[in-house]
């Protein structure tokens, strides 16, 4: 097989190749074909001898005699929705328009319920991110239903995995036009070619992909058998598109990565090294002290909700003079939220979309050193937020088995949070139905001290409580820069946990290591699965170095 050239970016279809919504697609496209007539679209289905195929022209003969589709198609659930109507109406770009449009209606009555199309799919994509891979999702599907559906699934957790995301209704042409694809790249600044991946599951998407001149996979989560691909992409000149590659799983998209990346060369290869090679030995933990929200526990929701909730105050509360010039921002981004808070009195939609920035950073962002003008936000937030608590979930699967397992081994635990009291044990006592409070050895609120992070006072109080003074064998584990900024303040060891899946240029963005932003993490995780092997590693490398100098002494 010829290896392809290893992807720089790597764009997914949605439906039934990320995500299984099959039956309320079926239902909306059973309601649509019901108005046939009325639309104007009865007399518009394709002709007989323009079918591809003996298959395409039943269904074509069975849609015109009965304005439904057959039970079979439904009961297979393989047939997309764009190849449907691809085989109902060829070439006729204005009929299927016309068709997508009223679909969209119809699928209003009908979406919500959504699944990930297989089990592994969000390891494979967190693998991917890792070597540097730029994702993206693709979907003729409108933007109301695909966000609906992205904020929906695994409790919005997906957004974090996508570099961009583009919709039906976000370009002029769907697919099989190459648009979507052009728009997806120009979002991420990326050209077409050889080194973009395309993945879906209809010769749709194979088309959309040669017309924008990038690798095409098919994507066989049907579970077609050889003869049936080689009947839907017969390679004649009438119908000339065949896929570059076909995988049936998600893991054989990963096999196929890895075997492109081994065929390139060294200086391409190097591209590729994995986030988990920055894994070094730090100083072994006899204490680790966790960050709460967005790192142990998902209350990103009622969060974002209480401030929204909070920066129409703004002005009442006396901030709205206080927030930073934004020609002294960190960044480019910074600038753009300071400048959008300022102009609307909220966050913008795309910073909730992400769901990755705490609400400790926005204020870190918008109002910089003023720590007088973050107090009063932070409890003008705690007022907003008594209205939005309750649901927490953790915020990876088995973290309780790691705080389980690092008491095993001896390790003091402890939490801290920026958020009050109140909610925080709350949070402590419901989490996981059965709550976590006696996996941990101090607990620290941010109504406990009288400053909050960024300074170094709700870790050294942990400390206190515990009754040992800082070092580097104590670690704080956070998953933003103000955690990093309170970790060094305070003389203990910082791990970012990069739950939320920054790149790594990004990573270097948010911390410049520049005289005004000096702080970088000593050790980036991308998972809780890496961040025990951190663990593991530091501690044997301690008991490594002390067997080497007793045998010296020896």
């Amino acid at each position: 097989m010829h290896i392809p050239q290893p992807p720089r970016v790597i764009l997914f279809d949605w439906h039934a190749t990320l995500v299984d919504t099959m039956d309320a697609m079926y239902r909306a496209m059973n309601e649509m074909l019901s108005m046939a007539g009325q639309l104007g679209l009865h007399d518009r289905l394709v002709s007989m001898e323009k079918s591809k195929t003996e298959d395409d022209l039943k269904l074509v003969d069975y849609v015109r005699a009965h304005h439904h589709l057959h039970p079979k198609i439904i009961a297979e659930h393989r047939v997309s929705r764009t190849d449907l109507l691809e085989v109902l109406f060829g070439d006729d770009e204005e009929a299927k328009d016309i068709a997508h449009t009223a679909y969209s209606q119809c699928y209003r009555h009908h979406y919500g319920d959504i699944q990930p199309f297989d089990p592994e799919i969000r390891d494979v994509l967190s693998r991917l991110r890792r070597l540097h891979i730029k994702l993206g999702i693709l979907s003729n599907r409108a933007r109301e239903y695909l966000l609906n559906e992205l904020d929906t699934i695994e409790r919005g957790t997906w957004f974090a995995l996508f570099d961009c995301v583009v919709a039906g209704d976000d370009t002029s042409r769907l697919k099989p036009a190459p648009d979507p694809i052009y728009r997806a790249l120009e979002e991420i600044k990326h050209q077409p070619g050889p080194d973009v991946w395309y993945m879906g599951d209809s010769t749709t998407d194979t088309i959309a992909a040669k017309n924008a001149k990038v690798t095409s996979i098919f994507f066989n989560g049907a579970g077609w058998q050889k003869n049936w691909i080689k009947k839907i992409f017969p390679g004649t000149e009438e119908f000339p598109h065949q896929p570059d590659y076909v995988v049936d799983r998600f893991p054989g998209l990963l096999s196929l990565v890895h075997a492109a990346i081994d065929e390139c060369d060294s200086a391409t290869k190097h591209h590729f090294i994995p986030y988990t090679r920055r894994l070094e030995p730090l100083p072994a933990p006899r204490i680790i002290l966790f960050d709460w929200h967005a790192t142990l526990a998902d209350t990103l929701d009622a969060m974002y909700g209480a401030v929204d909730d909070m920066l129409p105050r703004l002005e009442s509360l006396g901030l709205a003079g206080r927030l930073l010039d934004p020609a002294l921002s960190r960044n480019e981004e910074d600038r753009k939220l300071v400048k959008y808070v300022r102009n609307f009195y909220k966050l913008h939609p795309k910073i909730k979309a992400a769901r990755k920035i705490s609400r400790t950073d926005i204020f870190e962002v918008l109002f910089g050193k003023d720590d007088e003008a973050k107090r009063i936000a932070h409890e003008a937030f705690n007022e907003c937020y008594r209205d939005h608590y309750g649901r927490v979930e953790p915020f990876e699967p088995g973290v309780r088995s790691l705080l389980e397992c690092l008491r095993s081994m001896g390790i003091t635990t402890g939490v801290l949070s920026n958020r009050d009291r109140e909610f925080l044990v709350h949070e402590l006592n419901t989490i996981d139905g059965t709550g976590w409070r006696h996996l941990f050895d101090t607990v620290v609120a941010g109504d406990d001290t009288f400053r909050r992070k960024p300074a170094p006072d709700p870790i050294l109080k942990a400390l206190d409580n515990l009754g040992v003074r800082p070092d580097l064998h104590a670690w704080y584990v956070g998953d933003s820069t103000t955690d990093m900024t309170a970790s060094k303040f305070a003389g203990v060891t910082s791990v970012f946990y990069n739950g939320a899946q920054w790149s790594d240029a990004w990573i270097n963005r948010i911390f410049p290591g520049t005289p005004h932003y000096p702080h970088k993490p000593d050790s980036i995780v991308d998972d809780f699965d890496e961040f025990s092997k951190l663990v593991q590693m530091s501690a044997g490398n301690e008991r490594s170095q002390r067997e080497f100098e007793e045998n010296v002494r020896a």
